[in-house]
């Protein structure tokens, strides 16, 4: 158990979420209200949308003002954390300060050429705070992502619908694919970036499709962000679809953003999935694509295979649904 002055659903008491201990928590870190451009709920319907869509957390992420942090603080009850937070809107990309203090702003008046990025995302953590590159490949003005990804802490390679017809929708297959390359080179300098998912909601229907699953020692602000700052997340395009992936070898195991000590043995791989019908599960190493299994109607089902540290530096899974479209993703185990 953590100490009592960890930081809470917005400095609300321990009888809140806080203290429910060590486990899966759900939650959308990427929320905008009427409060930010484009925004149609208020934060008390997108509270009550949080909770009836069974998550745990949300961040509050609006564009480039703090100014709704008091009406956050009074719809958060003690069934759901909020974590408050801005969406950094700059000439060059857009970011998340998440887990920022009540009434502190995040100065976005800048580009990339300017180069200041750096000394804001330090204010950021130096409030206990985290900072995503958000949606690198969003094809507006402003939307595609130009800052080195090495001053940030996570990557959001899922944001919204995976795959949409509307013009201002982020490549996603892009994001994730640019991701994919960076941990090739990354992982074997032993430091790799995680990622990380989320609805940039705005509009009704959007909360929680897809949300980041965050294993954290408890539901408090401090511990939320620590799991996803060190990549112990999943993404799931709802909450119907549920996800373990570890692996094995010999009496040792490690799970998502873990690191395995495999030895002279081989490890084994394996995910278990639900809620996806008919859908396609398939591991990822350096190497690329590297197996592929098929999950029945029912959308349950369990895939296995064999590894080692030589064939692998590292694994990750992913689960489409029938039609293509990403359904989870994790983050890699990384094998030694």
């Amino acid at each position: 158990m953590q100490s009592s002055n960890r930081r809470r659903s917005l400095g609300r008491s321990p009888s809140g979420p806080w203290g429910r201990g060590h486990n899966w928590y759900r939650g959308d870190c990427h929320v905008h209200s009427v409060y930010s451009n484009g925004g149609e709920l208020t934060p008390a319907e997108l509270v009550a949308d949080a909770r009836s869509a069974g998550l745990d957390f949300l961040a509050a992420t609006e564009h480039n003002t703090v100014a709704a942090h008091g009406a956050w603080a009074r719809h958060a009850d003690d069934d759901l954390l909020v974590i408050l937070g801005q969406e950094v809107v700059t000439r060059s990309g857009h970011w998340l300060a998440l887990g920022v203090r009540p009434g502190q702003g995040v100065d976005w008046q800048y580009d990339a050429q300017d180069d200041v990025i750096e000394r804001h995302l330090h204010e950021v953590r130096r409030a206990g705070g985290l900072c995503v590159a958000a949606h690198p490949y969003a094809p507006y003005p402003s939307g595609t992502f130009e800052y080195p990804y090495q001053g940030f802490d996570v990557v959001e390679v899922w944001n919204g619908q995976w795959t949409s017809d509307l013009p201002w929708q982020a490549d996603n297959e892009a994001a994730l694919a640019e991701w994919q390359r960076s941990l090739v080179a990354d992982v074997l300098q032993a430091r790799w970036m995680p990622a990380t998912g989320n609805s940039d909601t705005h509009l009704k229907g959007q909360l929680g499709s897809p949300h980041t699953v965050v294993l954290a020692d408890e539901l408090s602000v401090d511990a939320v962000l620590a799991g996803i700052r060190a990549g112990r997340t999943w993404v799931a395009a709802s909450g119907a679809v549920e996800l373990s992936f570890t692996v094995v070898a010999g009496d040792r195991s490690a799970g998502i953003g873990e690191r395995l000590q495999t030895g002279d043995e081989p490890a084994v791989v394996r995910v278990d999935v639900r809620g996806v019908p008919h859908g396609t599960v398939t591991l990822h190493t350096e190497q690329g694509e590297v197996y592929r299994a098929f999950l029945p109607g029912t959308g349950s089902g369990s895939a296995a295979w064999h590894s080692d540290a030589q064939e692998s530096a590292f694994i990750r899974a992913e689960v489409r649904d029938m039609e293509g479209r990403m359904a989870a993703l994790t983050n890699p185990i990384v094998l030694r």
